[in-house]
């Protein structure tokens, strides 16, 4: 009597173990990956949603180019409110402080406009060049007061970095069109002692 000797299985290569499982499915494994469909989207005249699902289908978004309209109002608005910020630098400076002043001690000056020497108009616009840094004034605005008004320029520079500022204009240009100098040397209430 022969013994059968009982060998064991040979494990079968890594390659095609592979094919395998990608030809043979699993018994326990669905064939079929369940695909889940979505609820459409809510329409016009649908009513209100009352629950929120996570697959509700998204609404079409409409591909207008209606918002290209409103970029020069936008570019209108912002510069306008640059130009008004800027504006108010100027008239809250101590540069424009100070020529108010001297106007109202300036005797020529009390003699054009008379008393309560004050902007023109309520928001006053201050013309021209204010650059302390760089050493360049040359700024003009509308002045009123008991008598009449004027348009008063005022001019200074700054040669140097290390130099004082030196005026160079100081006048009142009055409606008829009258240029009165109120800058003397002998009474330069922006001279620096």
């Amino acid at each position: 009597m022969l013994l059968k000797t009982v060998l064991p299985k040979r494990p079968q290569p890594i390659n095609s173990l592979r094919t395998n499982n990608l030809t043979h499915h699993h018994p326990r494994q669905p064939t079929c990956i369940p695909r889940r469909t979505l609820i459409p989207a809510p329409g016009p005249n649908t009513g209100p949603i009352m629950e929120r699902r996570a697959d509700r289908e998204l609404p079409q978004i409409q591909n207008s180019r209606g918002w290209l309209k409103s970029i020069p109002i936008f570019v209108v608005t912002v510069g306008a409110a640059m130009l008004g910020i800027f504006n108010y630098q100027k008239s809250t400076s101590s540069v424009v402080s100070s020529t108010l002043y001297a106007l109202r001690t300036s005797p020529q000056a009390r003699e054009i406009l008379g008393d309560e020497i004050y902007f023109a108009q309520q928001i006053p616009w201050i013309s021209g060049e204010m650059n302390q840094l760089h050493g360049r004034i040359n700024i003009s605005f509308w002045v009123k007061g008991t008598k009449g008004q004027a348009k008063m320029r005022f001019k200074s520079v700054r040669p140097d970095r290390m130099s004082y500022f030196r005026t160079e204009d100081w006048s009142l240009e009055t409606e008829d069109g009258t240029v009165v100098q109120l800058l003397d040397s002998k009474t330069d209430p922006f001279r620096q002692e």
